[in-house]
């Protein structure tokens, strides 16, 4: 027999499946001695209060252990002679776009203009050793994505764009830890996503699909309002329909789109600055204890949004035991990310803190058309970039000089590994969002005693939160609004914000164009 029930329970109890048992037994009317195994389903913290507690759902085992059915059973089969589908692109919804394409007898055709994850992850070594990017294989750029070597969250509010679980259940049929279905807030670490980005392009090879690297699309074969294919190394590639999932740093795809006509909307972004604090101060702080978090609970995370004067002040990306990285694709920019790995256990936590600006702002600054918030992310990094100096040195400036808007005579020690340098942010980042940023962290501050801390180190830039463009498609069919075959998908078309809702955008393109 099987039985499910929920409990709430001290971080302590929590780890003794003795204390498990016992509290499931009471629960369930049942003796102890009859439960053979306890699985825990769900778990979550609740640190509303003083005291911590996790909220778990326990799957009890009662009499023997019962055998339940995976969500997910693969239904890959050989499709090297299938009808072709060009995917540009190898992030999230390009990989998981591939694996469903597959499941529904068409042949993917990947082409990245990154390297593989082995391959990249020299390129990322060498760009810490002599502070040169190279502008297809970084953060950024490479098989995985953005996300393959700057933390692999994989929480998502977009849980009405498809099955989450799915998705979860993919990721561990190529090698991620089951608990992933486990916490409310599941992580995967970039020590081990490589590994399963890795495999997750073996299955696509081994069933008949192809993935090309430094395979970058240099245009696209469009006529009569219908795509052909594409063209790479001079090299023509047809196929009736293109998934185009390029990520939201591919500013050149944008810029070859325009030039073909395609049609483009302008859309909100957020930029700000990377923050980041001690991990004993976030712990102290989420939990209400001098001493931290102990030894039962993982490093601590933080989240807010405030409205001010209209817009949103918000955190993003928060990486608690994590390093902040520099994630420029390109010469004279200066973005930086933050990352963990899957222990979460350096002695840092960062967060992006970030506020949205619209088209009216953009004109007031002197931005304008189709481009205006992608130029205005330009000059945010060329500006940081210039304040920084060479190396990819960062700007940066302690959260209570920032908040006084006064220079930092010091900086405390910090996890960004090129290196920071003082700087007064206010010289180069426009007034009205740092003046927005410094309200809603002050709000927060006020709240969350201890929070605006001499240790706190704004970092700069944070410019890569989403796409500066959207690229429209029709809501039934996936398909562009005005090209025929052209499958706009994930982050860089503006339908995602991470890995999961990608993969999630990537499984629904297939399935468009399965429909069609």
């Amino acid at each position: 027999m099987y039985k499910e029930c929920q409990v709430r329970i001290s971080p302590q109890d929590a780890s003794d499946m003795l204390v498990l048992k016992d509290i499931a037994s009471k629960k369930l009317s049942i003796a102890s001695s009859k439960i053979c195994h306890i699985d825990i389903l769900k778990r979550s913290i609740d640190a509303r209060q003083r005291n911590v507690f996790f909220n778990l759902t326990l799957g009890v085992h009662i009499d023997k252990l019962e055998v339940r059915e995976k969500n997910f059973i693969p239904k890959y089969h050989d499709v090297s002679h299938q009808e072709k589908v060009i995917i540009v692109g190898a992030g999230p919804a390009g990989l998981f776009a591939a694996l469903h394409l597959i499941e529904l007898n068409f042949c993917p055709i990947i082409f990245e203009r990154g390297k593989d994850v082995d391959k990249r992850r020299g390129d990322l070594a060498s760009l810490y050793k002599t502070g040169i990017v190279n502008s297809n294989s970084n953060f950024g750029f490479g098989e995985g994505g953005a996300g393959t070597f700057s933390d692999g969250k994989l929480f998502t509010r977009s849980k009405k764009r498809g099955n989450v679980g799915r998705m979860m259940e993919i990721l561990i049929h190529h090698g991620a830890n089951e608990s992933i279905l486990v916490d409310s807030h599941p992580h995967l670490g970039t020590d081990k996503l490589p590994a399963i980005i890795s495999n997750i392009r073996k299955t696509i090879l081994k069933y008949g699909g192809e993935v090309h690297f430094d395979s970058k699309v240099d245009d696209f074969i469009i006529k009569n309002n219908k795509i052909e294919g594409v063209i790479v190394k001079d090299t023509e590639f047809l196929a009736n329909n293109v998934i185009l999932a390029t990520g939201h740093s591919a500013r050149d795809i944008y810029k070859m789109l325009h030039k073909r006509k395609v049609l483009m909307l302008n859309k909100e972004i957020a930029v700000g600055l990377r923050l980041e604090h001690p991990q004993m101060e976030i712990d102290c702080i989420q939990y209400h204890s001098k001493n931290g978090r102990g030894n039962y609970l993982p490093a601590a995370e933080y989240n807010f949004v405030q409205k001010v004067n209209g817009r949103g002040v918000y955190t993003f990306c928060m990486c608690p035991g994590g390093v902040v990285v520099p994630a420029a694709t390109d010469s004279m920019q200066q973005v930086v990310n933050g990352m963990s790995a899957s222990g979460r256990n350096t002695k840092w936590a960062n967060s992006a803190i970030v506020t949205s600006v619209g088209e009216d702002e953009l004109k007031a600054m002197g931005y304008n058309g189709l481009f205006a918030a992608l130029e205005f992310q330009e000059e945010l990094e060329a500006q940081a970039w210039k304040e920084g100096g060479e190396h990819l040195y960062a700007p940066a400036q302690r959260l209570v000089d920032f908040l006084d808007n006064k220079e930092s005579t010091h900086l405390p020690i910090s996890s960004y590994k090129p290196g920071v340098k003082a700087s007064l942010i206010s010289n180069w980042f426009p007034n009205i969002l740092s003046n927005r940023i410094r309200e809603g962290i002050s709000v927060y501050g006020r709240r969350s005693k201890g929070f605006i801390s001499e240790n706190a180190l704004f970092i700069g830039a944070e410019t890569r939160t989403s796409s500066p463009l959207r690229i429209p498609r029709g809501k039934l069919s996936l398909e562009h609004e005005e090209i025929a075959g052209l499958y706009p998908c994930g982050e860089g078309a503006g339908y995602a914000g991470g890995i999961i809702s990608s993969a999630m955008d990537g499984e629904n393109c297939a399935n468009s164009i399965a429909q069609k």
